[in-house]
């Protein structure tokens, strides 16, 4: 029987040259080993090459800072940086062979968006590192959790589930995620808590944020939003008036939105609702009180009670102040007493009236001054139609430009009166449905106006008027005349006592003649005044027009002889 003879070492290495090619082949490739022996801190591997190679026992320990449990004997896997260093033996790495399976392990999974184990051990710029089997992973600081975490001591050197977004395996990168695990079970546990919630439920839950719209609530393991306007029938300006962080709240499921997610709840629908019945509660015409909750510049808001408001415009706040912003005539949280115009309970709406509720001045105007009596008060101001005069309560009177004084009108009339001036005028009529009050100044004066033609005494002067009027006094400057013998005095120019220079002569009259004079218009203080020469021209005119012209060769003498003539035949007729 032959025998068998034993392969030798170098056997061995000629059979791995022929299974890989050469020694040189192991280089950069996982291997495995074993122990040959163990000496000090060092484990002697062998892995079928010339020579072995030395590892450290702590390559072999599980986990950082522990011992390795290894013995002469055990296979091993390392990896074969270099099959001979400068001393002759084999450069092997535990580690990097551990890293190696790591990656290839770590690949696949990857290629099927697989979570993977890890754990964070340490803390670099701008996140923390990963021990995922023993290759090294990037978590970035804002990918640790959903919320912002201030300490992550809690959660380092504890194995946990993470995503790979990322990897690189020439460079040696890997980039993982806490947050998408997060994220991923809360959403299969916001879907599963979903499906057993409904819309009308009554839960309680926990208050976790507070906004200025609304409030998060928890609702165990899902958030739902508690809009302000769904805090309470009543304003609520924001919702930290009736709830703080951390409160346990019994709220109603309003709307679930299974696409989105989103639950929307409230708790004033665990109340009474203060609208039902307000019709009756609240009647057209009834006045009541309430204090002001919100001012706009369209009026303001009054709460007749918890959760009910009305809105007081601003056309209905005062008799008076007109185009006034409403904060210039309440203020917030002042009682107020206001009438109710209109009630619309479907729309949840109440129109309320503040003026109604205090006297109508216009009314009080009325009862206080009848149609015929003399006020007194102080131009306002001035349109193009009229003067407007301040009265008692506020009220404005409107005398119009041909009641401001006889015989003018239009702008003449308007420059007679200055504002801030006090004056006194007559009431003519009175609105008080249309808030107008017609009065007249002209009225105070003696006399009226004339028809035309030489007016007599006591009768009213109008402008462009022939009047007789007796001197009564002469001056430098012209005449101090009087109309009739108890009428309107005024005074003449002395340009205007004749067209010609010598009849200009103040003297050449006397105290208590009489001629007639033409009214030109009023001064300031409404006296008339007073024109000889511009009567004389109006009769020029008027002969002119009637007899003939000037173009036609007679002369003036000729035209007022005619005159004359005619007018005397039909004197005797």
């Amino acid at each position: 029987m032959a025998t068998q003879v034993q392969p030798t070492r170098d056997d061995f290495a000629a059979m791995l040259d022929d299974m890989f090619g050469g020694a040189d082949s192991f280089e950069g490739r996982v291997v495995h080993g074993t122990v040959t022996a163990i000496e000090n801190d060092m484990a002697v591997i062998d892995v079928g090459l010339k020579s072995e190679g030395r590892v450290p026992l702590r390559e072999f320990a599980p986990a950082p800072g522990q011992k390795a449990e290894l013995k002469v004997g055990d296979e091993v896997e390392v990896y074969v940086d270099r099959v001979e260093n400068m001393h002759g033996e084999a450069m092997l790495s535990r580690d990097r062979a551990r890293r190696e399976a790591a990656w290839d392990k770590l690949e696949l999974e990857f290629s099927k968006s697989a979570r993977v184990e890890g754990t964070i051990f340490g803390r670099v710029k701008g996140g923390f590192t990963v021990d995922l089997s023993g290759a090294v992973a990037f978590l970035p600081g804002s990918q640790v959790d959903i919320r912002p975490v201030r300490d992550v001591t809690p959660l380092m050197d504890i194995p946990q589930p993470f995503q790979i977004l990322k990897m690189d395996r020439k460079r040696g990168n890997i980039v993982v995620s806490r947050r998408a695990v997060l994220e991923e079970t809360r959403a299969e546990q916001r879907s599963g808590l979903i499906q057993s919630l409904h819309e009308g439920q009554i839960i309680d839950g926990v208050v976790k944020n507070i906004t200025d719209y609304g409030a998060f609530v928890d609702l165990g393991g899902i958030d739902g939003l508690l809009h302000v306007t769904d805090l309470s029938y009543k304003r609520v300006n924001h919702p930290s008036e009736m709830i703080n962080i951390g409160d346990t709240v019994k709220v109603q499921i309003i709307r679930i939105n299974k696409d989105t997610q989103r639950i929307s709840l409230g708790m004033k629908q665990l109340e009474s609702d203060p609208w039902d019945g307000a019709s009756a509660k609240y009647p057209v015409g009834a006045k009541l009180s309430g204090r002001v909750t919100n001012i706009t510049e369209y009026g303001a808001f009054v709460e007749l009670e918890a959760g009910i408001e009305g809105l007081v415009h601003v056309s209905e706040m005062s008799w008076t102040k007109k185009n006034v912003h409403p904060g210039k005539i309440v203020s917030t949280s002042q009682e107020v007493d206001v009438v109710v115009l209109e009630v619309d309970q479907e729309k949840r709406r109440i129109s309320l009236g503040l003026k109604q509720a205090q006297a109508n001045p216009w009314e009080a105007f009325l009862a206080a001054h009848p149609v015929g009596s003399t006020v007194e008060g102080e131009v306002k101001n001035a349109t193009e139609f009229g003067l407007f005069i301040g009265l008692d309560n506020d009220v404005d009177g409107m005398v119009h430009m041909s009641d401001i004084a006889w015989g003018v009108s239009g702008e003449d009339a308007l420059a007679l009166h200055r504002k801030g001036e006090m004056v006194q005028a007559v009431v003519l009529d009175i609105d008080a449905e249309k808030e107008r009050i017609s009065l007249g100044m002209k009225q105070l004066e003696r006399g009226g106006p004339v028809a035309g033609g030489v007016a007599a005494a006591g009768d009213r002067l109008n402008k462009n008027a022939i009047v007789t009027v007796t001197v009564l006094e002469v001056r430098d400057a012209g005449l101090e005349v009087q109309q009739g013998d108890d009428g309107a005095t005024g005074f003449i120019k002395r340009t205007d006592l004749g067209r010609d220079r010598d009849e200009q002569r103040p003297e050449r009259f006397q105290v208590g003649q009489k001629f007639d004079a033409m009214v030109t218009g009023f001064d300031r203080s409404k006296k008339p005044t007073f024109s000889i020469k511009a009567m004389q021209i109006a009769e020029e005119k008027q002969a002119v027009a009637q007899y003939g012209s000037s173009d036609s060769g007679a002369s003036l003498g000729d035209i007022l002889g005619a005159a004359l003539k005619a007018q005397g035949e039909q004197t005797k007729k």
